[in-house]
């Protein structure tokens, strides 16, 4: 009998483990998505983006919160910062250390150090950190993340927003070069450059060629799935 008992105490041990990893991260979704950034934050960004209005600020907040969305989603594993413009907010935020290590400790028990915003290069764990934000950040928002037919918020804002030297995204090919034609067309002297060298779609994301791998596409660490849920600001 206690030879039978101690094999069972183990599995509800593992079982009861894995639920309150579920229901921690549950949690901790719940307070991202509920939970407005510190009053003024969004005012760091007039300076640097003086071109954004109060709205598109608001949109940048929520596609901060959706970065920290993703590294829940992630767990452990390391997700890099895909988004000039989200980039400079996360950091001005930094800058409120008090609250920003006590908003970390409640969206990710713990305080996450803040990373330069990065491109696809040939540096594989970049690269890995990269592509795991862009699977999760598809996740969250009930995107196929091998076939896109939109991009998740995160991975959108520069383009969107025409944020001068960002990194920009597209669903696929030919969209870069009808934006590519576009601004040609405009001829409006306009700083934004939607190059090869600056811009990257889905199908980047998934070539091996520039490092070897696809080392954290379709990482599914600490995923605990979910929908959509990126709430307002």
């Amino acid at each position: 009998m206690i030879g039978l008992a101690i094999p069972l105490v183990f599995v509800l041990a593992i079982a009861l483990a894995v639920v309150y990893a579920l229901w921690q991260q549950a949690k901790r979704q719940a307070f991202l998505r509920e939970t407005l950034l510190p009053p003024g934050l969004l005012d760091s960004l007039i300076l640097p983006f003086p071109d954004l209005t109060l709205k598109d600020r608001q949109l940048v907040a929520r596609g901060l919160r959706k970065f920290f969305l993703a590294q829940v989603r992630a767990g452990k594993h390391p997700v890099a910062m895909p988004s000039r413009v989200v980039g400079a907010l996360w950091l001005a935020f930094s800058r409120q250390p008090t609250v920003y290590a006590r908003y970390c400790r409640q969206a990710l028990g713990r305080t996450l150090p803040v990373t330069p915003t990065v491109a696809l290069s040939q540096a594989p764990e970049t690269n890995a950190a990269l592509r795991r934000c862009w699977w999760h950040a598809c996740r969250e928002e009930n995107i196929d993340p091998r076939k896109p037919t939109r991009l998740p918020l995160l991975f959108a804002l520069d383009t969107k927003l025409k944020i001068r030297d960002g990194v920009y995204y597209f669903t696929d090919d030919f969209a870069r070069r009808r934006k590519v034609e576009r601004s040609d067309d405009s001829g409006n002297g306009s700083s934004v450059s939607y190059d090869s060298q600056r811009s990257w779609t889905p199908e980047d994301l998934q070539d091996p060629s520039l490092d070897g791998t696809t080392d954290g596409f379709g990482d599914s660490g600490g995923d605990g799935g979910g929908g959509d849920g990126g709430g307002g600001d």
